[in-house]
């Protein structure tokens, strides 16, 4: 099982490529509620009672060792007497002998991915061993993503043209071109899922998860968050401080910038990514980018995708290799060090004629099945996203003028990247979040994780996020990839799962590689 694609195609962070784009009562509960008060804090108003005292039934869900459940949480809070969204669960039951430290929610970011797909075929199996001994393993997939009232809105055909859509335009008639498919992709979310998008912001998300942690039976919440996973982590602690326990925020956001600089910080990211990506092809001798120099290798990729944006290359289906597949294609890539080698062989590939390796790179970044569907990972991410925080951008004259700052922050990605982030200007539902500081005083000890060259979640934002959180320490991964818990770091591994067993923090500034 390859367990590290996860960290491909679902810690997405805020996915500006490619048009869209991160002490505790026994575990083991049974399908009883805690009581008829959220536990380890005050009692919740009497409409949100019944979500608080609800019990869930827990049935086997078809991969052996997991339980699944259905939760309900009220689609508007602020409306708790009204309509109910609802939502997916999955558990597997600590496996060990022992104390047990009660549940451990796990997020795979996105926004968009799905939490129970990252437990069963990553958390639930592939987390430390005394870590899944001691805690109940469990997800919850937040309202909007796969199984919990998915935000659906375009069909996979619709969504094979999106994909296509030149997102670098040269002239006023490509910029038009973009902007309507912007335009018709929001039109589409608002068609198929109009009730649900103006409820699925992560300050709903981290209430719903407060719901689960007390039907569970948790006096505090435990956690690990990874990417955008990591501001849902901190944006719980801001809600609940009393009732947080030991939170991971692995890959971390940083709350207090708004879209523009965090797409603009993104974009230098991936640049940063990608030298070093090319630092490492230029010496191997498959390199598809030449064996001089990193910059002489950007160069030349920068070069393929002006090729590509005049003339696609075939891939053996109906779908042609062109600029935007291939430039998600690589970038999807950038998300872990362990697929440099093939995508050189990708790029080896499309540079001779034959873009498939190429476009299945895209297609798994934007979880395209085999059949031409799509999973719903980017109609959430863009839903959410949208919710969260006012657009980057107001429309295409704003991003023409904003496109030297970008390219100077990447220039094989920076004109992708910033013509991305006009996505939200013509979302059909208003944002309700803004940038703040996130201090969630009076919260335990978190633990904040950064990785120095983190092509999604740049290291200053880790460093931003633990300087904001009143309880924060950062731990720091020296290396490539993006998250750095299960990656191949015992001493990030060591200090997390101390952490987590024992509630022990790292010492202050301590640095991994």
């Amino acid at each position: 099982m390859d367990t590290r694609r996860w960290f491909r195609k679902s810690a997405l962070a805020l996915a500006t490529a490619g048009l869209l784009i991160s002490g505790c009562t026994d575990g083991n509960s049974s399908s009883s509620a805690a009581g008829s008060t959220p536990s380890g804090g005050a009692a919740p108003s009497a409409a949100l009672q019944p979500y608080y005292a609800q019990k869930l039934k827990w049935r086997a869900c078809g991969v052996e060792g997991f339980e699944c459940s259905t939760m309900k949480a009220p689609l508007d809070y602020a409306k708790p007497d009204g309509d109910s969204v609802k939502l997916a669960v999955a558990r597997k039951k600590a496996t060990g002998p022992g104390k047990r430290l009660g549940s451990l929610q796990v997020n795979p970011g996105g926004p968009g991915g799905s939490a129970i797909g990252y437990l069963q075929s990553y958390a639930g199996v592939g987390y430390p061993a005394p870590v899944r001994a001691q805690y109940d393993m469990v997800a919850i997939d937040p309202r909007g993503v796969a199984r919990s009232e998915p935000v659906e809105c375009l069909t996979g055909k619709e969504m094979d043209a999106y994909t296509q859509v030149d997102q670098t335009p040269d002239d006023a008639a490509e910029a038009t071109e973009l902007s309507g498919a912007l335009k018709n992709f929001a039109a589409g979310c608002e068609q198929r899922s109009g009730k649900i998008l103006p409820h699925v912001s992560t300050v709903d998300a981290a209430r719903d998860m407060d719901i689960l942690r007390s039907v569970l039976g948790d006096k505090k919440l435990s956690y690990v968050g990874a990417s955008y996973g990591t501001f849902l982590g901190a944006t719980y602690a801001e809600l609940f401080p009393d009732r947080t326990g030991r939170l991971v925020l692995d890959g971390a956001m940083d709350p207090s910038l708004p879209s523009r600089q965090m797409n603009r910080d993104q974009t230098a990211g991936f640049e940063t990514a990608f030298q070093s990506f090319a630092a490492d092809c230029v010496k191997q001798p498959d390199c598809p980018l030449g064996t001089t120099s990193a910059a002489d290798a950007s160069t030349r990729l920068k070069a393929f995708f002006t090729r590509l944006d005049a003339q696609p290359v075939p891939t053996g289906e109906s779908r042609a290799l062109g600029e935007s597949l291939a430039t998600t294609g690589v970038i999807a890539a950038m998300y872990d060090e362990a697929a440099w080698p093939q995508l050189r062989q990708a790029l080896t590939d499309a540079m001779a004629g034959q873009g498939a390796p190429l476009l299945s790179l895209a297609d798994s970044y934007y979880e395209r099945e085999g059949d031409g569907s799509y999973a719903n990972l980017m109609y959430a991410n863009a839903a959410v996203n949208c919710v969260d925080l006012p657009p980057a951008f107001g429309g295409p004259s704003a991003v023409q003028s904003a496109l030297p700052e970008f390219e100077k922050a990447s220039p094989v990605f920076g004109r992708g990247f910033a013509w991305a982030s006009l996505n939200c200007a013509y979302w059909p539902v208003p944002a309700t979040g803004k940038p703040h500081r996130i201090e969630a005083k009076g919260a335990a000890p978190i633990v904040v994780v950064g990785t120095t060259r983190d092509p999604a979640t740049p290291y200053k934002w880790a460093q931003g996020l633990a300087g904001q959180l009143s309880s924060g320490t950062l731990l720091t991964y020296e290396g490539d990839g993006h998250t750095a818990y299960g990656r191949g770091s015992d001493c990030v591994d060591t200090a997390i799962n101390t952490y987590l067993l024992e509630g022990t923090t790292p010492p202050k500034n301590k640095t991994c590689s």
